[in-house]
């Protein structure tokens, strides 16, 4: 082997374009989408829409149009920068910005994924906290010292988790995005009788027309909590669009499209906007509002746990604390990768205990959860400005006739002009906040503009636009080397071997079986209720039934897939993040 290639043996995989090999298909993101974006937080965000004073005609409008603007978002701007360079963010963020500036985006990273795991370790409590009738924790401070008690159980075991155990979580996780569909659907299906006997004055629909009325009367009444006019179609579409900026404008999800075939694969992100954020919204507009005419209280009353039980029963608690654990166990493994590449001298497992501890800390103030909505589109205004940076030096800097990489080519330690950007794009930001002349959903479209104006003027001047002929032969020898090297290593690669045994295949289909038994058993209430006792009734069947149908599609999917994994003898594998 030549000297070089033992070199690049050395280096870490992570700084490195992905090779080819490791490549995925189409269905992959599918999947991949659908389990990240069907989650806890969608109880919460769902009964947001409802307290804001959303119209039904804006919901289903206006959520439609957000998630295909977002979707579109992660195909014309995510997907192709991270197919043409094949390096995640922070990669390509070093080449391009230096140290300090990574740097300073870690800290970042770190602030916003310790705020989003603390929000899911509560959410996942809410449904803990019912076992032992501690009331619902809706303050901006907890109120029961019980509740504390519960999310430092429950926090301890997500940190635990995601120190030493995430890499079987994290595939776990995936086997969830089907249940999480079908449940989701079940529990709108489940509510939508006691909703319609509460308005229309009997269980069952005969018209869309009958569900618009239920929608404007008792879901989406256009009238927020404190009785005012609620938000309109442009604050819903901006919402849509806005709750995802950290991933496509903010270019966090390189990291997972480095991986994909083709530029169109951005497309598939649909599975997680239409069918996650979509649909899932909806419903848990639906089984918030259903579940405060069971309880005679308002939707601001309740939280993730007390909807999720009323309308899926012991799967409730399934739903919420799954979701709310996986997604935390992600996003906790995210931040502590963060330290740590600002703590070289740390371990993984050291930093993440660290963050940990402080994410268990927060997740004790239950406004984590209650103000998720802005929180999320605040935490996207601070990273889209990096993404505006690397879009002008990826995509603009070539046209304009600028030179891409010039900071590494100049061996710079930190680039003056992506830090200087960063800094006044968050100024620009918060200050047209501040000032209030635009929906703060839509902040992040002017700071993105205004960013990569300010950078690639100020980049011209540190020297962007000069020529490096020398560096840039010696960047494409090096990428010629890189492809070589990875060639010689794919050949080492054993073929993939799919489990066809009947054994396996029995699994998956039993597993099928439980979810498509649960949406019948849900149709059943939604559709063969003509009065409250029957409804009643078939409500109670499906509690019980359908929670053997959860069990039992858990335990043999898991079980198909771990039959799978020792077949090929891979290990659980993690999922990317950084």
């Amino acid at each position: 082997m030549k000297p070089e290639t033992q070199n690049l043996s050395r280096v870490s995989p992570e700084q490195l374009p992905i090779a080819k090999h490791k490549l995925h298909g189409w269905t992959h993101f599918l999947g991949l989408y659908a389990g990240e974006h069907v989650a806890a937080t969608e109880f919460v965000i769902g009964a947001t829409f409802v307290a804001l004073g959303a119209k039904t005609m804006d919901i289903l409008i206006g959520l439609l149009i957000g998630n295909i603007l977002a979707i579109l978002s992660w195909t014309l701007i995510t997907s192709p920068i991270a197919i043409e360079t094949r390096l995640s963010l922070y990669t390509y963020l070093n080449k391009i910005a230096g140290d300090n500036m990574t740097k300073l985006y870690n800290w970042a990273n770190v602030i916003i994924f310790t705020v989003i795991s603390a929000a899911m370790i509560t959410v996942s409590s809410t449904a803990v906290r019912l076992l032992f009738n501690i009331p619902a924790q809706l303050n901006m401070y907890p109120t029961n010292p019980w509740f504390v008690l519960v999310v430092l159980g429950v926090g301890l075991i997500v940190v635990f988790v995601a120190m030493y155990g995430f890499n079987a979580v994290s595939d776990f996780s995936g086997i969830c995005a089907p249940w999480l569909f079908v449940m989701f659907t079940s529990g709108a299906l489940v509510l939508m009788p006691a909703l319609a006997n509460s308005v229309i004055g009997t269980t069952t629909l005969s018209s869309f027309g009958d569900f618009m009325t239920i929608g404007s009367q008792s879901i989406w009444t256009g009238t927020n909590a404190a009785g005012q006019p609620g938000i309109g179609v442009m604050e819903v579409i901006g919402f849509a669009w806005a709750a995802n900026t950290i991933t496509h404008f903010g270019l966090i999800d390189m990291a997972l499209f480095r991986y994909a075939k083709k530029k169109s694969y951005g497309l598939c992100t649909s599975s997680g906007m239409l069918f996650g954020h979509y649909i899932a919204w909806i419903a848990a507009g639906i089984m918030g509002a259903g579940t405060a005419v069971l309880l005679k209280k308002s939707i601001v009353d309740l939280d993730p746990g007390d909807v999720a039980y009323y309308a899926l029963g012991l799967s409730g608690f399934v739903i919420v604390i799954v979701a709310g654990w996986t997604t935390a166990n992600a996003n906790l493994y995210r931040a502590g990768l963060a330290a740590q590449a600002i703590f070289h001298n740390h371990s993984r497992r050291q930093t993440t205990l660290a963050v940990g501890i402080v994410t268990v800390i927060v997740a004790c103030f239950p406004f984590v959860f209650t103000k998720m909505l802005p929180m999320l589109t605040y935490a996207g205004l601070l990273v889209v400005p990096v993404g505006g940076i690397v879009f002008a030096e990826h995509v603009i800097f070539p046209k304009i006739g600028f030179t891409r990489y010039w900071a590494k080519y100049r061996k710079l330690t930190h680039s003056t002009p992506a830090i200087a950007s960063w800094i006044a794009g968050l100024v620009f930001g918060f200050v047209l906040n501040a000032i209030n002349i635009i929906p703060f959903y839509y902040l992040f479209l002017p700071t993105w503009i205004f960013t990569i104006v300010l950078y690639t003027v100020m980049a011209k001047q540190y020297g962007a636009a000069e020529k490096y002929p020398e560096e840039e032969a010696a960047m494409i020898a090096f990428d010629k080397e890189v492809e070589a090297y990875q060639q010689k290593q794919a050949a080492l690669v054993p073929e993939p071997v799919k489990d066809t045994s009947h054994f396996t295949r029995g699994l998956r289909a039993i597993a099928l079986v439980c979810l498509a038994v649960t949406m019948v058993l849900a149709c059943i209430v939604m559709w063969g209720s003509p009065d409250m006792a029957s409804y009643e009734t078939n409500r109670d069947l499906f509690y019980q039934y359908g929670f053997l149908c959860t069990i039992g599609y858990f335990a043999c999917a898991y079980w198909a897939m771990r039959r799978q994994k020792a077949l090929t003898g891979e290990p659980i594998a993690e999922v990317v993040m950084s």
